[in-house]
């Protein structure tokens, strides 16, 4: 089983697939991280951030395994993520991990911006997981000052839109749904909401295939 969850940025979507996978007992993979972690490698190694060819040496050394939430969440880091995360040869080669990663067993859950049109278009269950740029940049706000960061929600707001506009204007894998990926919007929905429809789907996908 490989579920397939897109999303822009803060909509609740790695908190959906953190759920599922818990639930299910399914292998969860935050893609976005495994962009982090290879700009991180880069800064770490004292590499340039405009060079495909060693950005792309190494996207195919990045541990999967190994993924920091906690120390890739930097703002720099996602910085230094946003430059090379554009780059198609990078692309190409964490989407090959990315897929050795949903074949794993019992099933696997993956995260990100282009699972269910790129990395796993086969996926039986899809989710786009997307609410309003001011919800999500609220939530992003109150996240950072609850964990006792200072923080501006304008600029916070500008760098939502920025993102959203980054992400769906690429011209490789694009943000967008896949046709076939259930929409839900959680402008208006508690997770709690979300994660019980989901579930829904999944089980409805489950005694299909059983």
């Amino acid at each position: 089983m490989i579920i397939a969850i897109d999303g822009p940025a803060a909509a609740g979507k790695g908190t959906l697939a953190r759920r599922i996978a818990e639930t299910y007992g399914y292998h969860h993979l935050d893609t976005g991280l495994t962009y982090r972690a290879t700009a991180k490698a880069l800064l770490d190694a004292g590499l340039p951030l405009d060079d495909e060819a060693v950005a792309e040496g190494m996207a195919r050394k990045v541990d999967l395994a190994g993924l920091d939430r906690a120390v890739l969440s930097l703002h720099e880091i996602g910085e230094a993520a946003s430059k090379i995360a554009v780059m198609p040869a990078v692309r190409r080669a964490l989407v090959e991990a990315q897929r050795r990663f949903a074949g794993k067993k019992p099933g696997a859950v993956l995260d990100g911006r282009d699972i269910g049109t790129v990395v796993c278009p086969e996926a039986p269950v899809k989710f786009y997981v997307t609410a309003s740029a001011a919800v999500r940049a609220k939530r992003r706000y109150e996240e950072i000052v609850e964990a006792g960061g200072n923080a501006d929600y304008d600029a916070i707001s500008e760098d939502v839109k920025r993102r959203d506009e980054r992400d769906m204007g690429r011209t490789d894998s694009p943000l967008k749904p896949a046709e076939d990926a259930y929409l839900l919007d959680t402008s208006e929905m508690s997770i709690e909401a979300a994660f019980q429809k989901a579930k829904s789907i999944v089980d409805a996908a489950l005694s299909r295939n059983a």
